[in-house]
């Protein structure tokens, strides 16, 4: 069983009942997925730089990451429609939760200058997305092997309404979140 997966079931559904108001379990919010993109606008001079940010990608979620490729032409940045332009991985039930708590207790204390992360990052629908700028923060990475530094998007999909179940959620999880 995953770590996070049974405190979510033993201690965070009883403290979102109570924060909330509710006595249905599957009124109360969860999470749904996590997606983790890495742009790469290299990758149109230099090939080698996206399957680089491929296998890193792969490294830390577990699973092989679909490329993204660009939707128009853009003459400014010498792009193409359909040149590949970034990778991305959606990650779901056990590896969800797993990288979650990677993330939460591994990475994120990594991060240099930390003082937590913006509470104000939702979307309105209880989604909340944060950047990392760099991709050696996960100790999967070996440092020697990293070529190009890339940062990369995290977007945490709950089945929260609003910010606020959102923000309740996240912080039950542990999530590192400034005061308000």
């Amino acid at each position: 069983m995953v770590r996070l997966l049974e405190q979510y079931r033993s201690e965070v559904v009883p403290a979102l009942k109570e924060k909330l108001g509710r006595d249905n379990i599957h009124s109360l919010p969860r999470l749904q997925k996590i997606v983790v993109n890495m742009g790469v606008g290299q990758a149109v001079q230099d090939r080698k730089i996206l399957e680089e940010v491929t296998q890193h990608l792969a490294v830390l979620t577990g699973q092989k990451p679909q490329i993204t490729r660009a939707r128009k032409s853009v003459a400014a940045f010498k792009l193409r429609e359909g040149n590949e332009v970034g990778c991305r991985v959606t990650l779901r039930g056990h590896r969800m939760y797993e990288f979650l708590d990677r993330l939460i207790t591994l990475v994120l204390p990594r991060v240099r200058d930390f003082r937590g992360l913006n509470p104000k990052a939702f979307d309105g629908r209880g989604n909340y997305s944060l950047g990392l700028s760099e991709q050696m923060v996960f100790p999967e990475v070996n440092p020697d092997s990293v070529k190009n530094t890339q940062g990369m998007n995290i977007t945490i999909v709950s089945t929260a309404q609003t910010d606020d179940e959102g923000r309740v959620l996240l912080r039950e999880f542990g999530m590192p979140l400034q005061p308000d």
